[in-house]
C-alpha cells in the first residue's frame, strides 16, 4: 500500500472567522436546535453584560416573519471609533474578530457572561447575513455582514438625541450550517430569557414573535430578582414557610447573592450561576453555600437543644431535603474547569460564599425562631428516613457481575450481554407483558411487566419509594443504582423503553415512570437512554390486506388512498392486550418498522423540567389545572 504523504502541505491554516464555519461544534456546542438558539444567547449575554455594568435597563429579543432575531438593548452601543491597532472601527472588530471585545481588560465589564470574546464574531460567522446598528455620539451607524464578511464600511445612517444609546442586532441563521433546522421554538426562548431576568435583578426583557399564525410577546420583569426565581421554582409546592430567606453580600471582590426556601416535598432543587452562567455541575461557590447551611443549621440546633450533643449531627442532604435555592456569584475573573463552563473552580469564591451566608442565615434564624425550628425538625425526619432508606438500599444494589440471579422474577431477560445491543420495554400489565414476552426478539429484548401504577415518588420519601416492589424490580433490572450510587456504566440495557396504552392511565403510568427516572436517574435521561414506544391507534382491514396508523391524521390519509367505504374494518386499538403477539412486533417492537420517541432533556432548561414535574405530580391541583390547559392543544390521539 502506497505511503500517505504528511508534510508541510497538510497543515491548513483558518483565517479569521474560517475557523467557526469549518468547525461550528466548538464555538456553539452542536448545529443541532440547541446550536440554533445559543446564538440568540451569545448575542443577549453582550446586551446583559451591559444591564451587570450599569448602562442597561431593557432588551428587547424578537424573532421576525423570515425567522431571524433581533436583539435591541438600549445600552452605551458598541464603540465605532477607530480602533488603533487594527486600523478599523471598533464595532466592524467585534463582529469579524475573534477574542475581541471590552472583556479582556481596560475597564470596559467588571464581571461578564461573554468570557472569551467570541459571542458576536461567531453569531456573525454562522449567519447568511446579519444588520448591526448603533446609536452612540448622537448618531446612527449601521454595517452588513454575509457570513462573516463586510459588506459595506461603517455609515451614518442618521442622527438622534445624545443621551439615546444602544445598540440593534438582526441575524438569520445559514442553513448551510443548522441543516437540522432553522426554526425558533418560542418556548424554548422564553425560558431561557426568563431565567436572565430573573438573575439580573430590575432588568426588563421583552420577547416577542411576529411569525404568521403565532404572534405573541412576553415581559419579563423581577425587581425582586433571585427571590423571586426560588418562588416560581417553588410556585406548585407548598413551601415550609412563607418568605425566601436571602443573603447578599461582597467578599473579596465576589458578588454574592443567595435565595432559598424549603417545601414540604423531598427533592432539593439548586442551581448555581457565575456571571449569570448557568453552572450545571457546580462548583466552589455551590460548596460554600452547602459548607455554610450545614454548618449554621447544625450550630443552631445543638445551641437551642433541638438535637442533643451526643446526637449524630445532620447531615447536608438532611437540611437539603425539600430545599429550593439560586446561588449567584459575580466575580472579575471567573475560572471555569472545562471549556463548557460547566464548574466554577475558584477558590475565593467558596470563602465568599460560606462566610456570607454563614453570618446572614445565623442572623435570620435567631430572629425567626419559628422558621428555624420547622426546618430542623423536618431535617430530623429527613436523617431517620435516609438511615431506613440505607437498609432499602443496600437490598437494591447490584455490586458484582455475578448477582444475576437476583434479577427481578417478573424480568424476562435477553440473552445478549452487550448493554449496547440490549433493551428493555417497561410494559403496563401482565396481559401486555405476555403478548410483549411471546412478540420480541429474545437476544435483545427484555421485557419488565409493572402491576399497576407505580408509586407517586414527588410525594413520597426515599424509604417508601425504596420499599415499593416496582421501583424495585427496575433499579435491579437497570443495575445502576440510584442518587450517589448511580453508576452509568453498569447500566444493563442502553434502551430503556416506556411501553403503555394510548389513553389517559397509559399517559398517567408514562409520566410516573419518566418522574421516576428524573429525580433518581436523571443520567438516563439526559445520555439518550429513555424512549417512549408509540403503538398503533388503529388497524384497517380491507380485501385481506391490514394497514396501521398511529394517528388521526394518518388513518385519514389511509383511508382516503384506499377509498371509503362499508369493506373496510376500522379497529381502534384501547390497549396494548388487544394486540396478537405478530401485530405487537410487526407495529412496535420491530425495530426495522418501530416508532420510537427518544426523551430528551436539555441542561440549559433543567429548572423549567423541575417546575414541570413538581405541577404536575405534587399535591397543588390549580397550577396542574392551568398547565393542562395551556398544553391541551398540544395533545393528539388519547383516548378520553
Amino acid at each position: 500500500m502506497a505511503e500517505r504523504e504528511y508534510g508541510g502541505d497538510q497543515i491548513q491554516v483558518l483565517e479569521g472567522l474560517e475557523a467557526v464555519r469549518k468547525r461550528p461544534g466548538m464555538y456553539i456546542g452542536s448545529t443541532s436546535s440547541r446550536g440554533l438558539h445559543h446564538l440568540v444567547y451569545e448575542i443577549v449575554d453582550n446586551a446583559v453584560d451591559e444591564a451587570l455594568a450599569g448602562y442597561c435597563d431593557t432588551i428587547h429579543v424578537t424573532i421576525n416573519e423570515d425567522n431571524s432575531i433581533t436583539v435591541d438593548d438600549n445600552g452605551r452601543g458598541v464603540p465605532v471609533d477607530i480602533n488603533h491597532k487594527t486600523g478599523r472601527p471598533a464595532i466592524e472588530v467585534v463582529y469579524t474578530v475573534l477574542h475581541a471585545g471590552g472583556k479582556f481588560g481596560g475597564g470596559g465589564y467588571k464581571v461578564s457572561g461573554g468570557l472569551h470574546g467570541v459571542g458576536a464574531s461567531v453569531v456573525n460567522a454562522l449567519s447568511e447575513r446579519m444588520e448591526v446598528k448603533v446609536k452612540r455620539n448622537g448618531h446612527i451607524y449601521e454595517q452588513h455582514y454575509e457570513r462573516g464578511h463586510v459588506c459595506n464600511d461603517l455609515e451614518v445612517i442618521g442622527d438622534c438625541d445624545e443621551n439615546d444609546t444602544g445598540t440593534w442586532v438582526t441575524f438569520l441563521p445559514d442553513k448551510e450550517i443548522f441543516q437540522e433546522t432553522q426554526v425558533y421554538e418560542y418556548d424554548v426562548l422564553k425560558h431561557r430569557l426568563r431565567e436572565m431576568a430573573f438573575l439580573t435583578k430590575g432588568i426588563k426583557i421583552i420577547l416577542a414573535d411576529k411569525r404568521e399564525g403565532i404572534e405573541q410577546e412576553e415581559l419579563f420583569h423581577y425587581e425582586g430578582g433571585i427571590k423571586e426565581f426560588v418562588e416560581y421554582l417553588n410556585k406548585s409546592k407548598d413551601t415550609l414557610y412563607d418568605r425566601v430567606i436571602y443573603c447578599e453580600g461582597v467578599k473579596d471582590k465576589v458578588q454574592v447573592e443567595v435565595a432559598f426556601q424549603h417545601n414540604d416535598g423531598y427533592n432539593e432543587v439548586v442551581d448555581s450561576f457565575v456571571n449569570n452562567i448557568k453552572t450545571p455541575e457546580g462548583g466552589t461557590h455551590l460548596t460554600g453555600f452547602r459548607n455554610a447551611l450545614t454548618k449554621t443549621f447544625n450550630e443552631y440546633a445543638k445551641s437551642n437543644k433541638i438535637i442533643k450533643e451526643s446526637d449524630p449531627a445532620l447531615t447536608g442532604d438532611d437540611i437539603r431535603e425539600g430545599l429550593t435555592a439560586i446561588v449567584s456569584v459575580k466575580i472579575e475573573d471567573p475560572q471555569f474547569e472545562g471549556q463548557t463552563k460547566q464548574k466554577l473552580g475558584n477558590t475565593v469564591a467558596r470563602g465568599a460564599v460560606d462566610s456570607i451566608v454563614s453570618e446572614q442565615l445565623r442572623y435570620f434564624l435567631e430572629q425567626n425562631p419559628a422558621v428555624a425550628k420547622a426546618i430542623c425538625e423536618k431535617s430530623l425526619l429527613a436523617q431517620r428516613a435516609r438511615d431506613a432508606a440505607r437498609k432499602a438500599r443496600d437490598l437494591t444494589r447490584r455490586k458484582t457481575a455475578l448477582e444475576n440471579s437476583s434479577l427481578p422474577g417478573k424480568l424476562a431477560d435477553c440473552s445478549d450481554k452487550n448493554p449496547e445491543n440490549c433493551e428493555i420495554y417497561i410494559v403496563e400489565g401482565d396481559s401486555a407483558g405476555g403478548s410483549a414476552k411471546t412478540a420480541r426478539s429474545r437476544a435483545t429484548q427484555a421485557i419488565l411487566p409493572l402491576r399497576g401504577k407505580i408509586l407517586n415518588v414527588e410525594k413520597a420519601r426515599l424509604d417508601r419509594i425504596l420499599g415499593n416492589e416496582e421501583i424495585k424490580a427496575m433499579i435491579t433490572a437497570f443495575g445502576t443504582g440510584i442518587h450517589e450510587d448511580f453508576d452509568i456504566s453498569k447500566l444493563r440495557y442502553h434502551k430503556i423503553i416506556i411501553m403503555t396504552d394510548a389513553d389517559v392511565d397509559g399517559a398517567h403510568i408514562a409520566t410516573l415512570l419518566l418522574t421516576f427516572f428524573y429525580r433518581f436517574m436523571p443520567d438516563l435521561i439526559k445520555q439518550g437512554h429513555v424512549y417512549l414506544a408509540q403503538p398503533p391507534l388503529y388497524k384497517i382491514e380491507r380485501n385481506k390486506k391490514v394497514w396501521y396508523a398511529y394517528s388521526d391524521d394518518e388513518l385519514n390519509q389511509i383511508l382516503t388512498e384506499i377509498g371509503r367505504d362499508q369493506s373496510n374494518k376500522i379497529q381502534r386499538y384501547k390497549g396494548l392486550g388487544e394486540m396478537d403477539s405478530d401485530q405487537l412486533w410487526d407495529t412496535t417492537m420491530d425495530p426495522e418498522k418501530r416508532i420510537l420517541l427518544r426523551v430528551n432533556m436539555d441542561e440549559d432548561s433543567e429548572s423549567e423540567v423541575d417546575v414541570t414535574f413538581s405541577t404536575l405530580m405534587g399535591d397543588k391541583v390549580e397550577p396542574r389545572r392551568e398547565f393542562i390547559e395551556a398544553n391541551a392543544k398540544y395533545v393528539k390521539n388519547l383516548d378520553i
